[in-house]
């Protein structure tokens, strides 16, 4: 996630007081130890919203991904586990060939550098994301026994997210009293909603830059170390409504249409009419919107990343088509044109 929405902290490679220099010359000297060929090269390998750091290692006759988690600031566990069950139903998931939990580094296999977000046209949309459906299936099989639960209390520090970084921080507006009860009903009704479907394994970051293309077994699934006990349309709408690339609704609605048809013939979702599951795709994307609103707000204004600023305008049209759709959310809606978040984007 790629995490660009967890925590966001640092990018793949650079040097910081949490990471030194020294860190990386502990990582060389593991991944020399791990591998039988002389290490040609290790070069950073992708950017991270989180601590972790990723390096693609080199050698005559292949390549590895080496994960680099300082354990004070992340956990692999959840990672290794998470893996074992996406390996477990048959997703491409990266396999683990060594681990050292007491430094937090992790040899893993390469699944390559072309995410789907750099193909994605309108020509290739429909392959890559039949390609990335029958994936889904496979995800919603997996075991999520003793997942974290995506419960109310997680649903709403998400949200809130919206409330902290984006309108008070990054915008600069103090609620009234009346506008922040508006607010605060919106987020009880669209947790309340999320609560009220049927619940599967959730990836929870499943969209373009976490997906990549690869000859075999397409697609390649990564970043799904902070996997839930979520609601069943949580992951497709992370795909289809991305924060990085835009569809046309008509063309998300057959989606969504054709995905929850495969998904009630293999028995993974109750059967139930287009309407539902479309209701159940907004409001859910709703409260994701608001939350990684909040989070690109945060990054920018934490973590001084400025390249997730661009992608707000379009993850606020999300929010507003979504919300506008459903009287109950008219509230909300009439709050965010009275506060006018739109004309202060830049």
């Amino acid at each position: 996630m790629n995490q660009d929405l967890a925590t966001g902290q640092q990018q793949a490679g650079e040097a910081s007081p949490a990471q030194p220099d020294d860190r990386l010359r502990r990582l060389r000297l593991w991944v020399s130890s791990c591998l039988e060929q002389p290490v040609r090269r290790i070069s950073p390998a992708s950017e991270d919203a989180s601590f972790r750091r990723y390096f693609r290692v080199e050698t005559a006759a292949e390549t590895f991904i080496v994960m680099d988690a300082p354990p004070d600031k992340e956990d692999c566990r959840p990672f290794l586990d998470v893996t074992e069950r996406l390996l477990a139903v048959g997703v491409n998931a990266p396999r683990v060939h060594r681990r050292n939990l007491d430094e937090g580094f992790l040899l893993l296999s390469d699944l390559g550098s072309t995410t789907y977000l750099a193909n994605l046209d309108a020509a290739s949309a429909e392959a890559l994301y039949a390609d990335a459906f029958s994936a889904l299936l496979r995800i919603q099989r997996a075991d999520a026994t003793g997942l974290p639960p995506y419960d109310h209390a997680l649903l709403w520090r998400e949200m809130m997210l919206f409330k902290d970084w984006f309108v008070e921080r990054r915008l600069g507006i103090t609620l009234h009293a009346r506008q922040e009860a508006a607010l605060l009903a919106a987020f009880e009704m669209l947790a309340a909603a999320a609560l009220a479907q049927p619940l599967c394994f959730v990836h929870r970051d499943y969209h373009s830059r976490n997906l990549m293309v690869v000859p075999d077994g397409n697609p390649g699934v990564l970043d799904y170390q902070d996997a839930v006990h979520g609601p069943i349309t949580y992951d497709l709408l992370s795909l289809l409504r991305d924060a990085y690339v835009a569809w046309p609704r008509e063309r998300v609605e057959t989606w969504v249409r054709d995905y929850s048809r495969r998904a009630q013939l293999c028995e993974l979702w109750p059967r139930v009419g287009s309407e539902t599951v479309l209701r159940w795709f907004d409001l859910m994307g709703a409260q994701r919107y608001l939350k990684i609103i909040g989070i690109f707000s945060r990054l920018w204004l934490r973590d001084g990343k400025a390249r997730y600023l661009d992608d707000i305008p379009r993850v606020i049209g999300y929010l507003m088509d979504s919300i506008g759709r459903y009287p109950e959310m008219h509230p909300l809606y009439t709050l965010l044109q009275d506060l006018d978040i739109n004309r202060q984007i830049p």
